[in-house]
């Protein structure tokens, strides 16, 4: 998650169940957020345990699926409304109402209400465009095909809601806090994908395809950071050397993250978290006009730069598009030229633009496995070999003035170990099997109520 945070310090293999304020102590907002995490991680493990991977609620059983064939319009599917649970996670179809206007002119005929459920191509957070040919975009021309749910997390700031911020502060002022929010995604897949279809489907054996196509898609890179060792610590493990340690200015939250995956995987990475980002209000091919310029330099964009542009829909797809450097930048009128064109369609009215500064000296760098990597100031990072990758996967990683180190798991010995990568995490869950256009086998799993009515036998 893009938050400018100290860091983050949940970690589920510590078996901590609370965090206690002490008084007279500063009050950080990593102790703030571990409490909302374990929290979270505790309801999120119960409700597992009892429901399983995935499943419903009785009698609000969500995402139904109704297929609809292609017509006039390209095909689609209705997704029904109510509640499921995927990994502990609640995630909600029910559409919201809309909310009645007060007219002005009472004879003024009122917007059309939208329909009472979602559609595969107006569910809120894929994005679909029937504008776009590509498949990616559309149901599958040709049956079978397997629809599922794919659950995210993201975070959400003023600039993807300006409903978060305080307007009361001022706009001089930063936003205060941020939000995390449930992300869901009905999706088809199909054996192009890389779904291993059974000769004779059943419910059973497709779930056991599925889970299988999950698990070959998993992410399995690892990554290790340390400050720069003096020379010769094998020999003298008591040496050190002023260009041995973290030499920033400043504390710094490092994040790694992964900017395109597959078979040539590259990474960026950013000394703030990646979260110097500022909205944008038009894109012209290369030039962008900025919604509002940064609080200060430190925080702000300079020529020379190297910035990512994206928005909801972009994000919501994972779609990677180019980094571009800062070519000019007019700071009255907010405007900036880019050395590279957005991808296409990337900033259209209504979906949040932004730009997001990275901080290396170039372009995305190749993920090279088996070696220490450089970033700046003696940080440095480690890729283990045979890793797959998966674009948007990052690392967190803690750097120290006072002490000189970035904080970092270690064994006994003070080796850096290996870990995964924190996000993005992905949850999975199949919804419906189509074989052909009017026949729909329903996946999902459903649970009744605990508690049951008992007849008192006295």
């Amino acid at each position: 998650m893009h938050g400018d945070f100290s860091r983050l310090t949940f970690r589920p293999d510590k078996r901590f169940s609370a965090v206690l304020a002490q008084q007279g102590r500063v009050q950080l907002d990593a102790e703030a957020n571990e409490q909302v995490l374990i929290n979270q991680h505790r309801q999120r493990t119960a409700i597992g345990d009892l429901i399983g991977r995935f499943g419903g609620p009785r009698g609000a059983n969500g995402f139904k699926l109704t297929y609809l064939p292609k017509d006039k319009a390209p095909a689609s599917l209705v997704i029904g409304g109510g509640r499921y649970y995927v990994d502990g996670i609640l995630v909600e179809a029910t559409r919201p109402p809309r909310g009645v206007p007060v007219l002005d002119d009472p004879e003024t005929d009122p917007t059309p209400a939208p329909p009472a459920e979602w559609t595969y191509w107006d569910q809120p957070d894929a994005h679909r465009d029937q504008e776009r040919l590509d498949e990616a975009h559309h149901l599958p021309a040709e049956f079978p095909f397997l629809a599922y749910l794919l659950v995210t997390e993201h975070l959400v700031t003023a600039i993807q809601d300006p409903e978060i911020r305080e307007t009361a502060l001022g706009p001089a002022l930063p936003d205060t806090t941020a939000r995390t929010k449930v992300s869901w995604q009905v999706l088809p897949l199909t054996a192009k994908d890389g779904l291993q279809i059974p000769d004779r489907p059943t419910p059973e054996n497709l779930m056991a395809a599925f889970d299988g196509w999950v698990e070959r898609g998993r992410a399995t890179g690892r990554l290790a950071a340390r400050a720069e060792r003096p020379a010769r610590t094998e020999d003298d493990p008591c040496l050190s050397a002023p260009d041995a340690r973290f030499r920033g200015l400043e504390n710094q939250l490092y994040r790694v993250e992964i900017h395109a995956g597959g078979k040539a995987p590259t990474f960026k990475w950013s000394r703030e978290n990646g979260s110097v980002a500022l909205p944008v209000s038009t894109v012209d091919k290369t030039w962008v006009t900025l919604a509002e310029g940064a609080r200060d330099l430190k925080l702000g964009l300079s020529i020379g730069d190297w910035v990512e542009l994206a928005d909801d829909a972009s994000v919501a797809r994972g779609e990677i598009g180019p980094l571009a450097q800062i070519r000019d930048l007019d700071t009255e009128a907010l405007r900036i030229e880019l050395s590279a064109e957005s991808a296409t369609g990337v900033g259209r009215p209504g979906r949040h633009a932004f730009l997001r500064r990275w901080d290396q000296r170039g372009d995305a760098r190749p993920v090279e496995e088996g070696k220490w990597l450089d970033l700046e100031d003696g940080v440095q990072v480690w890729f283990a070999a045979g890793g797959k990758y998966r674009g948007g996967d990052y690392w967190l990683i803690p750097a120290r003035t006072l002490s000189g180190e970035v904080e970092w798991p270690r064994n006994e010995r003070g080796e850096p170990l290996l870990r995964p990568q924190l996000g993005i995490l992905r949850h999975y869950a199949p919804l419906a099997w189509i074989p052909a256009a009017g026949q729909l086998t329903d996946l999902r799993l459903t649970f009744g109520p605990i508690a049951q009515h008992v007849v008192s036998e006295l």
